[in-house]
This record gives C-alpha cells, sequence and structure tokens, in this order.
C-alpha cells in the first residue's frame, strides 16, 4: 500500500531542509528522503554528530549549518535516512529503499533538493586507485574525520579546492603541491564580474584568505599547469604535467582530482524535464521558472543547486521560494500573496549569486580537461576510451544513446554519472555541433541498483 504525503522532498541538504522547516510550519504534511544517516547533506555532512574539534577544522561556514539542522529536526517533517530513491514518476509517485525493502510514497507535490555532483576529470590515469575527486576526501573529513597521512597532490580548479587545501592545513595535513589548471588570465578576464559582484565582499576576501594560508605554509603552488597525467601501474605514484613550457613530476600515492561540480540532473533527465546546455557552467541545467517549478510538470520542483550551482546560501534561498510555490500550489488562497511574499527572497538570491558570474568565468574547466584525448578512458565502467567515442561518431552515432549499443558506454553501475557529460561534449566535439544538438543518456528507472529482492519486499503489491 502506498503512502501519501502533501510534500516530499527528495534531499536534507540546505535547500531541502529549509523548505520542509517551512512547509510544516505551513502545516503540511512534508516527508524529507535522504541517504545519508542524518541531514545536511554534502555541504553539512555530519552536521548533527560532528565533534567541536571537526567543526573548528571545517571552518564557520560548515558550522553554520547546525542551526538549519536544529531547525529542520525541530520542525515536525517526517525525516527518513538511509533512503535511496530509486524512481519518480509525472505523477509523483516515489519509490525508495531502506533496510534492503521497496516503499512506495505518493505526494502532492514534489521538490528535488538533490544538490550537486563533482564533475567528471578525465586525464590519462585518473581510473587507477589512488586517485580520488576533492570532494570525496572532503566526505571522507565531514564524515569521520579521515585524511591523508602521506603527502597529498591536489590538481584541478575551483573555489573547493582551496577551500579543501585550507582544511587540509588546519588538520595537519601534509600537501605535496597544488596544480591550479586555471590562469593568471583567466582570473584577469572574469575582473569585470568580479566588479558586479562586490557585494559578496565576504566571499571574495575568504577566497583570498585560502589561497594566502597555501602561501603561508609555503606550498609549492603551480598556477596555469597543463597536461595532467597521473602515472603508475597498479596504483599511483607519482603525476606528471607541463608548466610554463617545462615538464614536471611529483611523487605521491594520493591524487586528488577537482574542476568544479555540476548539477545533479538524474530525476530530472528521468523525468523528461527540458534541459538547457549552459555554455557558462558547461553543464546541463533543467528550465525551472524563478520559484523552480519543472516547465510542462504538474507540482515538481527543484531546489539548490539542482537549478543550476550556486553555492549554499543560494541553496537556502531557493529553498525558500520552492517552499512558498509548494504552500501556493496546496493552498491555492495564498497563490494572491505568493509574489509579494517571494520578493525579498528574489532579491536575496539575487545577491547571493552576485559572485557566480566571476566563479563561473574564472574557474570554467579548460577544455582538454573536458574533453581528453583518444587514450584516456571516458566510461570507467565499462572502460570506453575517448578515441572509441570518436571512432563511433566515424560510424555514424550521433549521440550518447547511439554510443551504448556500440560499446555499453553510460551503462555500468553508476549509470552514466561519471561520463556523461564527456560522451556529450566528446560527440558535439567530433561532430562540430552544440551540445544541445547532441543531448544527453536516456536515463532509465531504476536510477540505483535494486536486486529482485528488494523488488519483491515491495509494500505495494501493484508495483
Amino acid at each position: 500500500m502506498s503512502v501519501y504525503a502533501d510534500v516530499a522532498i527528495i534531499g536534507a541538504g540546505p535547500a531541502g531542509m529549509i523548505a520542509a522547516t517551512r512547509l510544516a510550519a505551513r502545516n503540511h504534511n512534508v516527508v524529507v528522503l535522504d541517504e545519508q544517516a542524518q541531514a545536511g547533506g554534502q555541504i553539512w555532512r555530519n552536521i548533527t554528530r560532528t565533534s567541536t574539534g571537526l567543526a573548528g577544522i571545517l571552518g564557520p561556514d560548515y558550522a553554520a549549518g547546525a542551526t538549519i539542522a536544529q531547525q529542520f529536526m525541530a520542525s515536525g517533517a517526517q525525516h527518513i535516512h538511509g533512503a535511496t530513491v530509486w524512481n519518480l514518476t509525472r505523477d509523483r509517485q516515489l519509490h525508495y529503499l531502506q533496510n534492503g525493502q521497496t516503499h512506495v510514497l505518493s505526494a502532492r507535490a514534489v521538490i528535488l533538493a538533490t544538490g550537486a555532483m563533482e564533475r567528471p576529470f578525465p586525464v590519462p590515469g585518473w581510473t587507477l586507485p589512488g586517485v580520488m575527486g576533492a570532494g570525496a576526501a572532503q566526505v571522507l573529513l565531514k564524515g569521520a574525520g579521515t585524511v591523508p597521512a602521506n603527502p597529498v597532490v591536489v590538481a584541478g580548479c575551483g573555489p573547493l579546492l582551496y577551500l579543501l587545501c585550507w582544511q587540509y592545513l588546519r588538520a595537519g595535513v601534509p600537501i605535496a603541491a597544488v596544480l591550479d589548471t586555471s590562469t593568471g588570465r583567466d582570473i584577469f578576464g572574469a575582473a569585470p564580474a568580479l566588479l558586479k559582484g562586490w557585494s559578496a565582499f565576504r566571499d571574495i576576501r575568504k577566497g583570498l584568505s585560502m589561497i594566502q594560508a597555501i602561501s603561508r605554509h609555503k606550498i609549492p603552488f603551480y598556477r596555469g599547469v597543463q597536461h595532467l597525467r597521473v602515472l603508475g601501474d597498479t596504483r599511483v605514484s607519482a603525476i606528471e604535467f607541463d608548466h610554463r613550457g617545462k615538464t614536471h613530476r611529483i611523487a605521491t600515492d594520493l591524487v586528488l582530482l577537482h574542476q568544479g561540480v555540476v548539477p545533479n540532473t538524474q530525476f530530472t533527465w528521468l523525468l523528461r524535464a527540458d534541459h538547457a546546455w549552459s555554455d557558462a557552467q558547461a553543464c546541463w541545467i533543467p528550465r525551472t521558472d524563478p520559484w523552480g517549478r519543472l516547465q510542462d510538470m504538474d507540482g515538481i520542483y527543484l531546489a539548490g543547486d539542482g537549478q543550476g550551482i550556486a553555492g549554499a546560501q543560494a541553496a537556502l534561498t531557493r529553498g525558500e521560494l520552492a517552499a512558498l510555490a509548494v504552500h501556493s500550489q496546496l493552498d491555492p488562497q495564498h497563490a494572491s500573496s505568493m509574489d509579494s511574499e517571494s520578493a525579498p527572497f528574489m532579491a536575496q538570491l539575487k545577491q547571493d549569486m552576485a559572485l557566480r558570474p566571476f566563479l563561473d568565468a574564472a574557474y570554467l574547466p579548460k577544455r582538454e580537461n573536458r574533453i581528453p584525448q583518444d587514450g584516456t578512458i571516458v566510461c570507467r565502467c565499462e572502460e570506453v576510451t575517448a578515441g572509441q567515442i570518436r571512432d563511433f561518431v566515424k560510424q555514424g552515432c550521433m549521440g550518447p544513446n547511439q554510443a551504448k549499443s556500440f560499446s555499453r558506454c553510460g551503462m555500468g553501475p553508476c549509470q552514466g554519472r561519471m561520463c556523461g557529460l564527456t560522451v556529450t561534449e566528446v560527440i558535439a566535439d567530433q561532430l562540430n555541433i552544440k551540445q544541445d544538438a547532441v543531448g544527453y543518456y536516456r536515463i532509465r528507472a531504476p536510477l540505483k541498483p535494486v536486486t529482485l529482492a528488494e523488488l519483491a519486499s515491495a509494500t505495494d503489491p501493484d508495483l
């Protein structure tokens, strides 16, 4: 038998928690489903249980999540943790796993607050043991205080790269080198956007202080590196790169790669929602109205970085806006006041995103790190290289879905999460057409692996 709710929210990060808190305060029956054991999402992972010492290492922006989490837990919204949502239909029916059993939940409105995921970073050797995403390393730090014992090399671009280095330094982690793929020209070229984003001075100062901390610790810092390649036979032994016309090699057994995050769009592709390719962020962004309502979809909303990368503060504001829109849907008498109630949050969102054009321009991942050379593996699950994908195009393949029939590319356990963007860009580049014309994988349920036993355990006999 299905369980019914006024609102189902997928994701208990900043956007999901604030939306749930606001809707529960308006006496709506709210159910929040999240894979983690505690609320917080990725940005505030483990915030309800972290020690004071670890919170100090992670910094004040992390600690600020405690208040939001406490308000959420006291709101009366039902929090189903350890829940893996593997299907969502347009009529707002969700199927999820918890403790090995499948459950069904139907709702009058659904808010997708699934956040972001790390962008693939396909360079030679990125599949070797000893290579991780910087975001994954931060998950270990937040979740269990786990840090590397040996010197680590951090490579790539974007604010998270500096943040992780800053946190590692506070935790006493030895950093062998920082290899920044962004250039001084990138930063200078983005300067006009920085002037427009001066209202975000606090964030600018915070970023500069992190870079200064790296400098004070005399960590080798290479800006504008090219041609990254990770070396090793059975695991990482070194990383090699070019800098100012010279080739460098640094011995290490751990390389952390990062070139930004992108919206987690698995649910919106599953729903056949309309998406547009963003040249500014080099990723797909679902089309929504200003409140996060998916176009041509009844009662399904986005909130947070799933609408486009903007950060934790913007995620909170987007959660507020989505909550207002959902309340207006569930209580039509409120519709007349929605615009006036939304106005302060619309203004706040504009301020939250003031720095985003600068960050997008300054830290846009380099083409060579998004569209790899022939020998580099693109699909980790099925070990398909960029060269193979180019060969498929020469044989008539016009898009990612056709590529599946040539090679099972995108059909492994990750279901295209780690290769989808790269496959789209490689095909678009080979055909010399826009990414929008190439498209993306046709995502199907289940979104996460489900066993036959788990399906058989369903509480809905019609499943």
